[in-house]
């Protein structure tokens, strides 16, 4: 036979070898197929004989569940409001006059659904549904106390979960995912799972809210200090990770900083106000900024004149700091707009790491109701007696099947292709997981084991009906079992498709892992390694 015709006649098991190789080096060569930064930089990752990723059951952590803290008001209006209506119902929400609630610009929020309807939220405790209402009121909105509910819509916690999502990556913080769950009495939960993370820890990464501003601290013609926001993290186009400067020689080097450069948009007005309030004048305003710190927060306690550009999280000013003499002159020269790079101080490596990722993730819509929350959490040392139990389980789930089935036969040719085949099938299924970055868990295990199980049982299924009726030399005769056989196993693997759907959309926690799991194996058998076993079969068992 020449080789066109052996690659024609065999290719079926030829796509197996290379699914398999394609596997075998997204599980251990180090960052997989697909070329992916985030694993040089992950400890975990590069210690691991393997590039696969574990959830919590496998690798310790925390999982967190809480409700967003807020309340919703809808339909307040509908088609045909324009912008100048949307600022009327957010003055209602953050203006200070009879009625107004005056709340903080992260704590109201005003927009317009897809159906053309206006929505107004607020994320704080501290108001109440009746002045909720009545503030909409004072604004035209047609709305009562009733109309009111707990909670916030759906654009919302999307906006949360992206945000919390992307904190996590930040962070370097390996398997982390986050998710929505709603209970069946109609409640949203924002559910994130971190491996490897204490519960204290991952509440405190989840309480702030990451609100970061700069503030321009300058004097008055009159005299006076006074404080003007004059950026905003929704400025910053992007971010740098946290660096020392470099200090002058003999001087300690001053805290950190997180160089970032401000969007198109907001860096000509920013050069501006610089310009304008006299930061970059040397006369004036350079490097007349000495304000300390106490206990992490910027200490304001001074007499003389200051010019400070002031970094403020979450409404605490960490650090403050001068305009260095290069970005003035830029600023002062109107080029610095056309290149708008420039450092925000931060006081130690901690404040910085922390200032770089509420950055990169952008401020939280809402602060999660840690009053409500449900805390699990699995210890570092469990986790790994969990691994070592999954694998000894594999291991006797494999040797068991394989002794069952050469029981079954009592011929090599029909039991040892198909004990590799059904390991070939988990190999291929490890290596999707590790291309994919999935955080394998318990229940993975579980799927796992069960794509064993029933890979096999198809696998004897095609060995029964191939040699029940006699004799097969006949590859034509061959031929005509196996597809009858094959029909058998696609009614059944579309039964187990149907079944399980349902487990894999839903989101019941652990069942949704091991229904995922099962999935993949059913079409990665029924696609790739239940035909290669037919070839095989085929080559060993007719006369060629």
């Amino acid at each position: 036979m020449n080789p066109i015709s052996a690659v024609k006649a065999n290719w079926r098991v030829l796509m197996l070898v290379a699914f398999v190789g394609f596997a075998v080096v997204a599980l251990f060569i180090p960052g997989g197929i697909v070329a992916d930064n985030s694993v040089a930089g992950n400890e975990s990752l590069q210690d691991s004989p393997t590039n696969l990723e574990f959830g919590l059951g496998l690798e310790g952590g925390t999982r967190l569940r809480a409700p967003v803290t807020g309340m919703t008001a809808e339909g307040i209006a509908s088609d045909g409001v324009d912008e100048a209506r949307i600022d009327e119902f957010e003055q209602a929400l953050r203006g200070d006059g009879v009625d107004q609630l005056g709340l903080e610009p992260a704590n109201a929020s005003v927009h317009v659904q897809d159906d053309g309807t206006v929505v107004a939220e607020v994320f704080t405790d501290d108001v109440s549904e009746a002045e909720f209402a009545a503030a909409l009121q004072s604004a035209g909105a047609d709305v009562s106390e009733d109309d009111i509910r707990d909670g916030v819509s759906q654009r919302t916690r999307d906006q949360i979960i992206e945000t919390i999502q992307t904190k996590i990556n930040a962070a370097g913080l390996s398997g982390g995912t986050v998710y929505e769950q709603t209970t069946p009495n109609g409640n949203h939960y924002i559910v994130v799972e971190v491996p490897n993370m204490g519960s204290n820890e991952l509440r405190n990464i989840l309480s702030e809210r990451g609100v970061v501003e700069v503030v321009a601290y300058y004097p008055t013609e009159s005299g006076n200090q006074t404080n003007e926001t004059v950026l905003t993290g929704d400025d910053i186009a992007s971010v740098d990770p946290p660096q020392q400067p470099q200090s002058r020689p003999g001087q300690a080097s001053q805290g950190y900083v997180v160089p970032v450069q401000v969007s198109e948009e907001a860096a000509p007005g920013f050069q501006q106000q610089m310009n304008d309030q006299g930061f970059t004048d040397p006369n004036e305003g350079m490097g007349r900024c000495s304000l300390g710190t106490t206990n992490g927060t910027v200490d304001f306690d001074h007499e003389a004149e200051q010019y400070c550009l002031v970094t403020v999280t979450d409404g605490k000013p960490v650090a403050a700091h001068s305009m260095g003499s290069s970005l003035a002159d830029s600023m002062r020269s109107q080029e610095w707009a056309n290149d708008p790079t420039f450092q925000m101080g931060a006081q130690n490596q901690q404040d910085a790491q922390s200032l770089s990722v509420n950055l990169k993730a952008g401020s939280l819509r809402a602060p999660l109701d840690f009053g409500e929350s449900q805390v699990y959490s699995i210890e570092a040392a469990h986790a790994d007696q969990f691994k070592q139990y999954s694998l000894l389980i594999g291991l006797l789930s494999v040797l068991t099947v394989s002794g069952v089935v050469y029981a079954r036969y009592t011929d090599t040719r029909v039991a040892l292709p198909m004990i590799v085949t059904a390991l070939a099938e988990v190999v291929v299924l490890l290596g999707f997981a590790a291309l994919i970055r999935m955080p394998l868990d318990l229940s993975h295990v579980a799927g796992f084991i069960a794509v064993v199980g029933t890979g096999v049982d198809d696998l004897v299924i095609i060995a029964d009906e191939v040699m029940d009726e006699g004799d097969v030399s006949s590859e034509r005769v061959f031929q005509s079992r196996f597809r009858k056989a094959f029909w058998v196993i696609g009614a059944a693997a579309a039964t187990t498709v149907v079944a399980l759907s349902p487990l894999a959309v839903l989101s019941l926690g652990d069942l949704r892992g091991f229904a995922i799991i099962t999935i993949l194996g059913v079409f990665i058998g029924v696609l790739i390694t239940r035909p290669a076993y037919g070839d095989i079969l085929r080559r060993l068992l007719t006369d060629r």
